[in-house]
């Protein structure tokens, strides 16, 4: 690699005398999800970690933990205590899903979002044509395929409901073009969001 390097993970374990903590199957994705809910280790809770790491002035494992637990004595069952709570009310759901709620669930994501999803995309991108004045046009396959829902004039944009910016699954994701957000109030309107798009159109 001539503009880089790489440290594999058997690198990075000898380096940290890392050993990950064995969970039972599943567990570990269902803690981490319910953690997003429940904001558990958010940085009001358990501190903020890239500064404190920063902040430590131990470097091995034992003296980082024990000077972590110092500064912040509570942090982990304060963590531990909020996700517990979600667990209790994710549960409780978890009770009222069946069959006919999973299929419910998997018509309303494959057949109405998806055409209801194309019919706002469309109605934005004549809406923006109007407001530009410039040839406005949703996306090919080929062009979605890159994280592109349309384009003005040369201008490629994504065309989001609001929720997407906080989805956990696309929290950290790199978007290769600016996005366009939608919302639908009280009233059946839906409010659509330019401002990452205003200053270049």
């Amino acid at each position: 690699m001539e503009n880089g390097f790489k440290i594999t993970r058997k690198q990075l374990q000898k380096v940290a005398d890392y050993k990950p903590k064995p969970f039972p199957k599943y567990s570990a994705s269902i803690i981490n999800l319910l953690n997003r809910w429940a904001r558990g280790t958010a940085s009001e809770v358990v501190g903020q970690m890239s500064d404190l790491a920063q902040e430590c002035p131990h470097k091995d494992y034992d003296k980082w933990r024990e000077w972590y637990l110092q500064k912040h004595p509570d942090a982990i069952d304060k963590a531990t205590k909020l996700i517990m709570a979600k667990l209790k009310d994710v549960a409780g759901a978890f009770n009222k899903i069946d069959e006919n709620v999973v299929k419910i669930w998997v018509e309303d994501l494959v057949i109405d979002k998806s055409f209801w999803g194309l019919k706002i995309q469309e109605d934005i991108i004549l809406r923006l044509e109007e407001m530009t004045g410039k040839k406005c046009r949703l996306a090919n396959k080929q062009e979605e395929s890159k994280g592109i829902d349309g384009f003005i004039g040369d201008l490629s944009i994504q065309i989001k409901p609001s929720s997407y910016k906080s989805a956990s699954n696309v929290k950290n994701e790199k978007f290769r073009a600016k996005a366009v957000y939608y919302q639908k109030n009280v009233d059946g309107d839906f409010i659509v969001d330019i401002s990452e798009i205003d200053n270049l159109i």
